[in-house]
């Protein structure tokens, strides 16, 4: 009885928006007043272990990154850089907004970040040029996704640190999955370009490839920004709190050489982390808390239990799971539903013999197809208020719907042949 009631209360907690981190809070106490005579001692040593985590640290340190890249305009650089050289490409600037996408994803970690920042630079220049506006808005939402994927992933850094799951293995899992979703994207976009020329307009000669090269080079101080963030981490100098911090010492460098950098796009910066940071704290702290009376009702047990009792073998049990998420993604963001169903599912997954390392990457993969999924994908309202509503919610979703498929064929292959994702974690540990 306790059970279900506690996952009404639950649902009922994630359909209050704003009021998310104080509802589910205050579910998570009061079952430890009524089930547990009030006994809140281990609260205090939940949160503090949390928010006192090195790991857990990055965090802010990601988001303030992301912030200085698009406020003294890095962003915009690095579209400019690699645009000759996707241009070639069938589809054209369409393939400069997913090779772009994927270029910031590995500095930002956040999909919503990519989404905003790379619509803000292209979405105006390709219509302005002719370009399809419902494509355009397409493949910038799409490629927005790639954010918690590629890493550094702010959904990653969440999950390993919580988990107690290595975040440098999860980081390093998500390379080949998330390349692997920037192709396919790329794919699609060529093969939709040459069957419908109205999709990007035809322009003048097209730039020669030595010369598409030499301009694509000047993108190098962003390979070095790049470097400063994986590189470190993947050769074993850094943690991903250190690379975090070297990212934004790197990032306020580059700004300063290129003479963006000002005070008000530095105060910007900082106002934006905190208050970003903040609003992501308090549904954290509200999470933990109704974990921590989740687990000492025993409820992860119960439902292991459940499930074994049922003879559901684990290739079932996971196919539910995924499908759970799916609806979910309908109605919620994408944190939420992480940091609501974790305590539920990871000891559930685990328990069944799935690899934690390899969960963290087809969990982020499922959260970032709810991006695109009305009635609340994120992303798709990112694109609408960036293309100042001249696209609606269901033109966003029907142009978003090719890379939805594409995103599930990804989770149903690294389902199918899980090294998609643990070939580098193995590699590195070998």
């Amino acid at each position: 009885m306790l059970t279900a009631t506690l996952i009404l209360l639950v649902l009922a907690a994630l359909l209050t928006g704003n009021l998310l981190g104080t509802t589910i809070a205050s579910l998570g106490l009061a079952v430890l007043y009524f089930e547990f005579n009030g006994n809140f001692s281990v609260l205090g040593n939940a949160v503090w272990n949390v928010f006192n985590s090195f790991t857990f640290t990055a965090i802010p340190a990601f988001i303030l990154l992301g912030e200085i890249l698009g406020q003294t305009g890095l962003a915009r650089r690095i579209y400019s850089s690699v645009s000759p050289t996707f241009e070639r490409l069938p589809g054209k600037l369409l393939q400069t907004n997913i090779g772009t996408c994927t270029i910031f994803s590995a500095i930002s970690g956040s999909s919503t970040a990519t989404a905003a920042v790379v619509g803000s630079i292209a979405y105006k220049e390709l219509e302005r040029r002719g370009y399809n506006r419902k494509a355009v808005v397409g493949s910038i939402a799409a490629g927005g996704t790639l954010g918690i994927l590629i890493p550094p992933s702010i959904a990653l850094i969440i999950y390993g640190a919580w988990q107690d799951v290595s975040v440098g293995n999860l980081f390093m899992a998500g390379v080949v999955p998330g390349l692997m979703l920037a192709t396919f994207f790329m794919i699609y976009i060529g093969i939709h370009a040459t069957l419908r020329r109205d999709l990007a307009p035809v322009e003048g000669a097209v730039v020669p490839l030595a010369t598409a090269l030499r301009l694509s080079a000047q993108a190098w101080p962003f390979v070095v920004l790049v470097f400063a963030i994986l590189g470190t981490i993947f050769f074993g100098l850094a943690t991903p709190t250190e690379s975090a911090a070297l990212g934004v010492a790197t990032a306020l460098i580059l700004a300063l050489l290129y003479r963006e950098l000002t005070w008000a796009k530095l105060w910007r910066a900082l106002r934006n982390t905190v208050v970003t940071f903040s609003a992501l704290g308090f549904i954290i702290v509200g999470a933990i808390v109704l974990s921590q009376a989740v687990a000492l009702t025993g409820m992860p047990k119960q439902i292991i239990l459940a499930v074994g009792e049922a003879g559901l073998p684990p290739g079932v049990v996971i196919t539910l799971i995924y499908a759970m998420y799916l609806v979910l993604g309908c109605f919620f963001g994408p944190i939420e539903m992480l940091l609501i169903t974790l305590p539920f599912v990871f000891p559930l997954v685990t328990g069944l013999g799935f690899d934690p390392v390899w969960f963290g990457i087809v969990l982020v993969i499922v959260i970032e197809i709810g991006l695109l999924t009305p009635p609340l994908g994120i992303n798709l309202f990112v694109m609408m208020a960036v293309s100042e509503n001249r696209v609606t919610l269901g033109e966003a979703a029907v142009a978003c719907l090719p890379f939805w498929l594409l995103m599930v064929l990804a989770l149903v292959l690294i389902t199918l042949e899980p090294r998609i994702a643990l070939f580098l974690p193995s590699l590195a540990s070998g």
